[in-house]
């Protein structure tokens, strides 16, 4: 059996051109034609389509967040069909995350005003997302917005805290240590 390597028509239908990867939001690039034509082995004209048109298209919101933990506020732009948290990385602005899937409390903000969708959080419930708590490793911008970074034990305490009976549990740390030297 004879393996044969694919003809150069083959290879650039399926190799994305060099002007389609990633860019910033902040250039402006040149783009292809929408359509290319390439001849296959056999000879025969072939059309290929590249969409280049609906990612630029997205439109991009400008997010303000005021990180309580650190004291500082951030602003960048989000396209609508990016996770906030993503960009804001992307960007080298460092927000506070853990699981990425929108399954915990660690990226919960409160948002102050504007809208995001976030319909893979499952990480809050529908009674804190109407208070207006959000999860940014799952939210897209769907306007300008502005959120305020939460403590992730006061946002698990409001979702969960009506079954503790007791109220919050303290923090020992000497039961803490003593448990550690068991170990």
């Amino acid at each position: 059996m004879d393996l044969q390597t694919p003809c150069n028509a083959c290879i650039s239908i399926n190799r994305k051109p060099d002007t389609l990867r990633r860019h910033s939001f902040s250039k402006s690039i040149s783009l292809p034609n929408n359509r290319f034509k390439t001849m296959s082995e056999l000879r025969t004209q072939v059309a290929v389509k590249y969409d280049t048109q609906q990612s630029l298209s997205v439109p991009s919101h400008k997010v303000t967040v005021h990180d309580r933990q650190r004291d500082v506020v951030y602003e960048f732009f989000v396209p609508e069909d990016q996770y906030i948290l993503h960009t804001a990385e992307d960007q080298d602005i460092t927000l506070p995350f853990a699981c990425r899937h929108g399954c915990c409390t660690s990226c919960a903000v409160r948002v102050k005003s504007g809208e995001l969708r976030q319909p893979e959080a499952l990480g809050i419930s529908a009674e804190l997302k109407s208070k207006g708590y959000a999860l940014l490793c799952v939210g897209y911008p769907s306007s300008d917005l502005e959120v305020e970074t939460q403590d992730e034990d006061e946002v698990y305490w409001l979702q969960f805290g009506r079954y503790f009976a007791r109220g919050p549990i303290e923090r020992d740390d000497y039961a803490l240590e003593l448990a550690m030297l068991d170990e």
